[in-house]
């Protein structure tokens, strides 16, 4: 009887990847699955390592640390110009502002925007759990993040972790009585995995994410950190639509996650309004500077906080600059990396944050079939991390393969869903609006 009703829904369901049915269901191929989250990491690494050529080189004008004008689609393949670290010289990466690839015999390494996403996975799979318990958050943290050398952690992440190391266990590393940085980017680059755990389903993915979010972050912080969770679990959806109108209608329901009354929301808004009147990118991107860092409305008074950089790490500022990069980029890859890497601030984590959603919409064949070209599918995870299997060595395909292993548990366990081996599908229930 149960193969009968499963194959019943099936038929009702037209999109063989995925398609929503009188059931109030979506199917979704696992071997798609596979394919798009390979798509992930690997659109996570072209666009970070993108972005790591231009992270940090224009900031502003404001405070300590000046930058001067802003970047522009003028300056792309032109040459880097220095980051505030670094006042003397061009990006080691690549003396101009251009795609960093990895070819078929090199290797990918781990940076911030991806090593603790692949840390979180990590300890999904192996603990064999849908959620992580703050023993088990710390624990990982403990094992896998370098003590004494360089362990690539910055503001709230690093005092975070300086609290584990003391015996706090999260949420409390996140508290803004405990981590003074909890406003900052950290949460929004080290979770949005958890919506690809979590498909078609933000109520899950949420639900997944919202330790390891509060391990870092609170507030606004916290909230925006939430929306790109959301992000990348509707990703899944409405597969018929073009990219460009999937993005905006991905965009539109996660605002209606956003508080109205607290920046977030306001600047989804402010930003959205600015791309919609036919503006130029350049002109949103500086618009956006005057009205939140100049002017400081809406809430967002990070400038008379006189933090370093101005608050260039800050939550506000780098999720306003991602919706640029969002909108105008429309679901396009290429345009899409091109625009967060120019649009300024801590410019490799957003655009690290769509090439991995826009990776995963088109998967491991569409990003060649976009760049025209093969890329290497090993990762290094040693590079900044530490005490993983085979020296740190790992693959695309392995990974997304551990992934799918997971989604399996959490369709089941957290989506009250079904898996039917014969199609290789799973049926996932959808909540109803009220």
């Amino acid at each position: 009887m149960k193969n009968l009703i499963l194959a019943l829904l099936f038929l009702l369901i037209l999109n063989s990847c995925s398609s929503k049915s009188e059931y109030n269901a979506i199917l979704l191929s696992k071997d798609n699955y596979k394919n798009q989250l390979y798509g992930f990491w690997l659109g996570q690494c072209i666009a970070n390592w993108t972005g790591l050529v231009t992270e940090m080189d224009k900031i502003g004008n404001l405070g300590e640390i000046k930058t001067g004008d802003f970047y522009t689609r003028e300056n792309w393949g032109k040459p880097d110009q220095p980051s505030i670290w670094d006042e003397d010289t061009s990006s080691y990466l690549s003396p101009t502002i251009d795609f960093v690839f990895r070819d078929t015999n090199e290797i990918w390494g781990s940076d911030d925007d991806t090593d603790i996403e692949y840390m979180y996975q990590y300890l999904i799979y192996t603990l064999k759990t849908s959620i992580l318990t703050p023993n088990q958050i710390r624990n990982g943290w403990l094992r896998h993040i370098k003590l004494e050398e360089e362990n690539y952690l910055w503001v709230s992440n690093q005092k975070a972790f300086d609290l584990m190391n003391a015996g706090m266990f999260p949420p409390q590393t996140g508290d803004p009585n405990n981590n003074e940085h909890y406003d900052m980017i950290d949460a929004q680059l080290t979770t949005e995995i958890f919506g690809l755990l979590a498909p078609t389903r933000p109520d899950v993915a949420i639900k997944m994410a919202h330790l390891p979010i509060q391990t870092t972050a609170r507030e606004e912080a916290e909230e925006i950190s939430k929306f790109y969770v959301t992000m990348y679990s509707l990703a899944s959806l409405n597969t018929k639509k073009t990219l460009s109108k999937r993005i905006h209608w991905m965009s539109n329901k996660a605002r209606t996650y956003l508080d109205n009354n607290l920046y977030p929301a306001k600047m989804f808004d402010y930003t959205l309004s600015l791309y919609q009147s036919g503006i130029p990118w350049e002109q949103t991107r500086d618009s956006i500077y005057y009205k939140y860092q100049v002017k400081q409305e809406d809430g967002y008074n990070i400038t008379s906080k006189n933090l370093y950089c101005n608050g260039c790490f800050a939550a506000g500022i780098n999720f306003a600059a991602s919706l640029v990069s969002l909108f105008y980029g429309e679901g396009d890859l290429k345009n899409t990396i091109k625009i967060g890497a120019l649009t300024g601030w801590d410019s490799d984590n957003p655009t690290s944050t769509w090439g991995g959603l826009i990776g995963f919409m088109i998967g491991k064949d569409g990003i060649e079939k976009t760049f025209n070209k093969k890329f290497s599918n090993r990762y290094n995870i040693h590079r900044t991390r530490q005490n993983f299997p085979n020296d740190g060595i790992d693959t695309f395909e392995k990974m997304a393969e551990k992934g799918l292993v997971i989604v399996d548990r959490v369709v089941k366990e957290q989506a009250g869903g079904t898996y039917d081996s014969i199609k290789k599908m799973w049926i996932i229930p959808q909540i109803k609006k009220e």
